[in-house]
């Protein structure tokens, strides 16, 4: 856990992702470079650009008529396939919805997040605006009195607010409550409020919170009327002597909550903290319904602090609700005033301004833009320019207040307490809302990994919906990575497979633990370190091989026992219980001191040592896979390798068949050498070319390819008639001629040690070396079989055939080097489709069991990512979303009618 410079507060909410789109910017990092440069996002159209907009002519020269907007680009596209809708559907649907659904989702993606992978429940709360596009747009094309209920329901379930939260909570497959919240202006902030509660209660363990509002859907200005509330040229002049009004914007956000101890206990990323919050109404203690009341308005306040438990001194900037009408900031100012000088005296100590200035009043989603606003300048501790404020409106009275307004960037210095704001939202109607945020600074920040080796390569894993959107989401990680050398690349890499949902069209890159050269890897898309598998996803299980007699070398998976907990705990065990029967560690075999290497590398050579050796290997390595979700549904051994199979099929136990094994060995050690020789024919023509000699087919390991055995004489005989037939044989590096009659002294004494142990049934199938089709429950519980298996020819070609009549299983190989992954490769009946993977190239490749691990991902293998990372809890880091794809989605309205027309005549 992260050690605080403050004390943890068990009633604080983190805040732990954030997204959003506003007038200007298209994320909260382009959001926040607008913020700090003092941008005004207000567009100002000219004449041909209203012209083919529909508005009429005669407004144009009206002096009344602000050409001006915080437009929102694109709020007309939606990527409706990525969200399963149609074409029709996302047609008819408000855009404030699908704005939302998608901001829902890039939101719980930037705090790491997907539903199906978290075992809590994820709650959803938020409001919208007003929905023009009904009113404006596809009501006008329907006539609802006589439309059939098929199309009314259909239009209705895309437009009515109610559904807002509850489709986000259905396409995101959320469980904890969806609520929406309307209270106008303020809706935004109270819904932080009910979902700030819910957390408390348990009723969620994550809540998305958020707004949404398109007040303006084309790009047009509207007219200026005095005493009403919109600004008279296109500016809102927040706190000024001429702030004369606002002017609607439009905008989505969302930020992503949790209790601050859940927060801190999953290593989440913690940009804010939210310490206290409150929400009242004025009643009828004010002027008018729309008009704001100062009462209601300082009671919130104060009641926000008292949560906090803070002194309003220790405040230092307040994100204003700041709607520059005459009426409004001086009422808010005074409410501020009054709740502060509850507990301090001091004057023109904390920093005012509103984000109104930049993007215009966003309505619903007004609280939200703020509050993530004020989230920003804690993070980077600046406080961006209020905008258009020159001198105070004549009825504030700043000079004796604790406020002042900030007009220019300047550093956010700490005053000996974190750094606080409030963030204020009130709505038409009396809804107030009021909020106090504090700093989140680590007083140590201990690496998720600490205690265990840095890994010097990991896995990045990317997935998308299409394959235009991987190769955005590709772009997209690689500038992210050259862009923020900070980020831990273990982090970066938990957070892609834990934090991330897999689609169809996957990819994966093995990268050093180096940002830049991780970003240089993704960006040229090298084939032997980036793989995909052009969205060839299904639903496979895994078949695990296990390696023979032969493969085994010196500080084979050396990396492995150093890095992985797991396997080096089997490895351990199983080492500890062979101690008895070989007199040593085998460990120290193993991995021996770099002095010891070649003494070692001539003891494995020994078959007494290379079985256990072997068998050892292959079961940790199994074990390993299996924790990391990838468990095999069938196994087939070659030789040696059966015993693993069999005892992962719980045939053995661990401490019996490491006790066979070495028995095995060193029975066979005990025997007269021999040789082995590799014969490029089928058993067929072999067979009749061994009349005559005393050799036998050791084992066929394909239908073109067997190995005879025998005395080294005899094979030195074979290999000199199968050259006169243009055959060149490859001999073997064995010391032994195994599975011939060279093995037969050692048949009763083996098994005799075999009766002496328990077998049962098998609980997993597994493939029978002596017939080359699946064991049955007589074999595998019958000692004699094993005495026949250490004697008998092993058809390996035959019995890798029964899983090619399941092409979608893949053919893992488990244990040092690739001889059976190239054997099932080669095998001319091997399906096109079916893919074999091995875990360990031989010699050592430190990369290649994370190629491995990535390869059964990229073809829909199933990996259990949380414990794959195990005790190494890795932070989750905001990394770059998903790449929607949007198209254009949307019914024009018809010609505009004259509206004020119509209503003048109805008067």
């Amino acid at each position: 856990m992260i050690e605080s410079a403050h004390e943890i507060d068990d009633s604080a909410i983190a805040i732990i992702g954030m997204a959003g789109r506003f007038p200007g910017a298209k994320d909260i990092d382009e959001f926040w470079q607008n913020l700090k440069d003092g941008v005004e996002s207000v567009r100002r159209f000219s004449d041909d650009e209203l012209l083919a907009e529909g508005v009429e002519p005669g407004l144009l020269n009206n002096p009344n008529y602000v050409k001006a907007s915080p437009f929102l680009e694109d709020a007309d596209l939606f990527d409706a396939s990525f969200f399963g809708y149609s074409p029709r559907e996302a047609t008819l649907m408000d855009p404030q919805q699908r704005l939302f659904l998608e901001c829902a989702w890039s939101a719980l993606e930037n705090a790491g997040y997907y539903a199906e992978a978290y075992p809590g429940s994820i709650g959803v709360y938020g409001g919208a605006g007003l929905n023009n596009y009904l009113i404006n747009h596809v009501a006008p094309h329907f006539n609802f009195s006589s439309a059939d209920p098929a199309t009314f329901s259909e239009i209705s379930v895309g437009n009515m607010v109610d559904f807002l939260t509850t489709r986000v909570a259905y396409k995101l497959n959320l469980r904890g409550p969806s609520l929406d919240v309307q209270t106008a202006c303020s809706t935004s902030l109270v819904a932080l409020d009910l979902a700030c509660e819910a957390l408390l209660e348990g009723k969620c363990k994550i809540a998305l919170v958020g707004g949404v509002s398109l007040t303006s859907l084309r790009k047009t200005g509207y007219l200026y009327q005095e005493g009403l509330v919109l600004s008279p040229d296109g500016h809102c002049r927040a706190f000024d002597a001429n702030g004369k009004g606002m002017l609607g914007g439009n905008g989505v956000g969302i930020v992503v909550l949790k209790c601050l101890e859940d927060a801190l206990a999953d290593r989440d990323t913690i940009h804010a903290i939210v310490k206290g919050w409150a929400t009242n109404n004025d009643g009828n203690l004010k002027i008018g319904f729309t008009a704001p009341g100062m009462e209601g308005q300082a009671a919130v306040i104060s009641e926000a602090q008292e949560m906090a438990e803070v002194n309003p001194e220790t405040i230092t900037y307040i994100e204003a609700h700041g709607t520059a009408t005459p009426l409004g900031d001086p009422i808010e100012i005074a409410a501020l005033t009054k709740a502060f000088r509850s507990k301090t005296q001091r004057k023109g100590f904390c920093a005012i301004g509103s984000v109104k200035t930049n993007v215009g009043h966003l309505d619903t989603a007004a609280g939200i833009t703020s509050l993530i606003k004020t989230v920003l300048i804690l993070k980077h501790r600046q406080i961006p320019p209020s905008l258009n404020f020159e001198s105070p409106n004549h009825q504030i009275d700043f000079e004796n207040s604790p406020f002042y307004v900030n007009t220019e960037l300047r550093e956010w210095k700490s005053n000996g307490n974190p750094r606080r704001a409030g963030v204020s939202s009130f709505g038409i109607g009396g809804t107030n809302a009021h909020v106090v945020l504090e700093e989140w600074e680590p007083l140590v920040e201990r690496h998720s990994t600490e205690g265990l080796p840095q890994k010097e390569k990991v896995l990045l894993l990317l997935s998308a919906k299409t394959q235009t959107a991987l190769e955005a989401a590709t772009i997209k990680l690689a500038n992210h990575l050259k862009q923020h050398s900070e980020l831990n690349i273990e982090d970066v890499a938990y957070t892609l497979s834990a934090g991330r949902k897999a689609f169809d069209y996957r990819r994966i890159a093995v990268v050093s633990n180096d940002n830049e050269g991780a970003a240089g890897i993704l960006s040229s898309q090298d084939t032997t370190l980036v793989l995909s598998n052009g969205g060839q996803v299904k639903n496979r299980s895994v078949v695990f091989m296990f390696t023979g007699q032969g493969s085994q070398y010196v500080n084979m998976t050396r990396k492995l026992y150093e890095t992985e907990s797991c396997f080096q705990e089997q490895v351990d065990q199983c080492c500890v219980l062979l101690q008895p029967h070989l007199g040593f560690d085998l460990r120290n075999i193993l991995y021996p001191p770099q002095e010891q290497t070649f003494a070692a590398t001539e003891k494995l050579k020994q078959t007494s040592i290379a079985q256990p050796a072997l068998f050892v290997i292959e079961y940790a390595l199994a074990q390993l896979w299996i924790s990391w979700g990838v468990k095999s549904v069938a196994a087939i051994g070659h030789s040696l390798g059966e015993y693993v199979a069999a005892t992962l099929a719980g045939v053995f136990s661990l401490e019996d068949a490491l006790a066979v094994v070495a028995a095995r060995g060193q029975l066979m050690h005990s025997m007269p050498s021999g040789s082995m020789l590799a014969v490029p024919l089928p058993e067929s023509e072999v067979i009749p070319l061994l009349e005559g000699t005393s050799l036998e087919i050791a084992s066929i390991n394909s239908p073109s390819n067997c190995v005879v055995s025998g005395t080294t004489e005899a094979i030195e005989a074979f290999e000199r008639k199968i050259a006169r037939r243009d055959v060149e044989g490859r001999r073997l590096h064995t010391s032994h001629a195994f599975h011939s009659s060279m093995m037969e002294p050692v048949l009763e004494p083996f098994l005799r040690i075999v009766k002496q142990v328990k077998l049962n049934s098998p609980k997993m199938p597994f493939i029978s070396n002596v017939t080359g089709t699946w064991i049955t429950l007589e074999a595998a519980t019958d000692p004699g079989y094993y005495a026949q298996h250490l004697r008998s020819c092993v058809r390996f070609s035959d019995g890798v055939k029964q899983f090619f009549n399941h092409p979608d299983q893949i053919l893992l190989e488990v244990g040092p080097g690739q001889t059976l992954t190239t054997l099932a490769q080669r095998h001319p009946d091997k399906p096109l489709q079916q893919i074999n993977v091995a875990s360990v190239r031989h010699p050592q490749d430190d990369d290649f069991l994370l190629r491995a691990l990535g390869q059964l991902w990229l073809a829909g293998v199933q990996v259990d990512w949380s414990r794959y990372y195990g005790g190494e809890k890795h932070y989750r880091v905001p990394l770059p979303t998903y790449p929607f794809e949007r198209k254009r989605y949307w019914i024009d309205p018809p010609k505009q009618p004259n509206i004020k027309a119509q209503i003048n005549e109805a008067k």
